[in-house]
């Protein structure tokens, strides 16, 4: 999709483009053109569906073969499930010299049956086609060898994460403390989620837990920011009626985006990942830069993040009692939460500064290149 593009490489087909002829691809959409003056590099759009569609598929992957033989790429770059399989194969059969693919996210470890055998058969066939494999954190990296996805050596860039954090723009400056003053309220104690709103990011026995806590702690906010999607991965009818009934502190207030985003964080007291599933989730690194404890569910990237009980809790997946029970913690420990607030900036900036993420992604790319 161009707004993940537009979003994991934000400046750095701009840095890049310095030494290196760059070329930025992705399904079409608006985005592509703002990339293609911001970034100051070329665009190509080819239309890929997020989810499995044959005949779609096998249209993308003719153009992307068509294109990677007109253009002749010394190295092909993929990120994301589908747009990496296909990017991967089309490289594969074009011979493209040098062909990374970067897992973000397994989709298959929460998967069953035979959608679980076919997601599993796809990313072999990535890890196959691809000359290096980079997993985005260490528990990614643990899921592909313990599944024996692919036998290549595998190899995490620093500390893991493909966009590390602008600590200078995640940051409580005074245009993002302005904004503030529209949405704070000190006597509320309010969580915050940032994401898709679907089910596979545990919104489910999120809505839950914030139900029972309500109606213990009726000073309490619960804010939702970002899209539904009903046709890809809905939330149950309890959940949607519960974030539209009015006067219980729960809402849903859509997608926000720069300054705006980040005074949602530095209004809010708690940060909230109940996810079944990451590679490693930017929203936690962002809230910890905003000086936010947060509460992660125990799945990969989220448990590299967070520390328990240094920065924040981690609860297991997909258990309503145990969110529930961390999130009443927040409220009835600000002592213990408080010390969590002042430590989760630095403990981002320590290891995911958006500098050093990049510099270890350049220095990878050199030492491939000298090869």
């Amino acid at each position: 999709m161009p707004g993940s593009l537009n979003s994991f490489c934000r400046d750095l087909l701009r840095e890049l483009s310095v030494k290196y002829e760059v070329i930025a691809l992705s399904s079409p959409g608006e985005q592509m053109r703002e990339i293609e003056i911001r970034e100051g590099v070329r665009t190509i759009a080819i239309p890929m569906e997020r989810h499995i569609s044959l005949k779609r598929d096998f249209v993308s992957l003719w153009r992307l073969v068509k294109v990677f033989r007109k253009e002749k790429p010394t190295m092909v770059h993929s990120m994301t499930p589908k747009a990496g399989m296909l990017c991967m194969v089309a490289a594969w059969i074009t011979r493209v010299p040098l062909r990374v693919h970067t897992f973000t996210g397994l989709v298959f470890p929460t998967s069953t049956g035979l959608k679980r055998k076919i997601l599993m058969a796809t990313d072999k066939l990535t890890c196959f086609c691809a000359t290096h494999v980079i997993p985005e954190g260490e528990g990614v990296k643990n899921d592909l060898l313990y599944n024996r996805i692919t036998n290549k050596p595998l190899r995490v860039l620093g500390y893991g994460n493909v966009r590390g954090v602008d600590m200078e723009h995640y940051s409580r400056r005074p245009e993002v403390m302005k904004l503030t003053e529209s949405l704070r309220d000190d006597s509320c104690f309010t969580f915050l989620f940032v994401g898709r709103i679907v089910k596979d990011k545990g919104i489910n026995e999120l809505c839950s837990a914030y139900k029972r806590l309500h109606e213990q702690f009726p000073n309490t906010r619960l804010w939702l920011v970002g899209r539904f999607e009903d046709k890809l991965d809905p939330i149950n009818q309890e959940s949607r009626v519960l974030i539209e009934k009015e006067g219980n502190g729960l809402e849903a207030v859509g997608m926000k985006f720069g300054d705006e985003l980040l005074a949602y964080y530095a209004s809010a007291d708690c940060y909230v990942s109940s996810s079944y599933r990451e590679g490693f989730p930017n929203t936690v690194l962002e809230a910890g830069a905003m000086e936010l404890p947060s509460i992660v569910t125990d799945i990969n990237g989220s448990r590299e993040i967070i520390i328990q009980g240094e920065n924040g809790y981690i609860i297991p997946s997909k258990n309503e009692n145990a969110l529930f029970d961390a999130m009443k913690r927040m409220i009835c420990q600000p002592d213990e939460r408080k010390i969590m607030a002042s430590k989760s900036r630095k403990m981002v900036a320590d290891r995911y500064e958006q500098g050093f993420v990049r510099k270890c992604l350049y220095d990878f790319y050199d030492e491939i290149f000298d090869k």
